[in-house]
């Protein structure tokens, strides 16, 4: 009985992620994007005003600096894809709480401005294809 139960309970979890309904972001997926012309629009954006990417201080070399929001690096748990695009057109959607202070958000909205009239899509697509290979996921032992 124990047994059927749990059973049970895996069933639903898993028919409730697969939302179909018509606001569900099922199938939604851009094209791949070239990482090096992301870098580009991350550079044009003037990202690195705001966010640093290790290894990578010279996209800093320049600006005026506002905040310092660390992409990339050594991670348990690298963002999805969605994750990434949301981030990016969505910046309140979701802010960490290391960035809840003052310095990164202001009533709860992220400080981090919109870009979606100032972005292509390509641009975008481009841009999630750099943040994207610069995270790399610790290793499971």
């Amino acid at each position: 009985m124990q047994r059927l139960f749990w059973c049970l309970v895996a069933l639903a979890t898993i028919i409730s992620a697969c939302d179909l309904s018509p606001t569900s972001s099922h199938g939604f997926r851009l094209p791949d994007g070239d990482a090096e012309a992301g870098r580009q629009v991350f550079i044009d954006k003037k990202c690195a005003s705001c966010h640093v990417i290790e290894g990578m201080e010279e996209l800093r070399e320049g600006l005026a600096i506002e905040n310092t929001v660390p992409i990339g690096g050594m991670t348990t748990k690298v963002d999805t894809y969605g994750q990434l695009v949301t981030s990016i057109i969505n910046p309140s959607h979701r802010i960490a709480r290391a960035y809840r202070s003052e310095a990164y958000s202001e009533e709860g909205e992220s400080k981090m401005r919109n870009y979606n009239d100032e972005l292509t899509v390509s641009e975008l697509i481009d841009l999630v294809a750099f943040l994207q290979a610069q995270y790399a996921e610790f290793p499971d032992y």
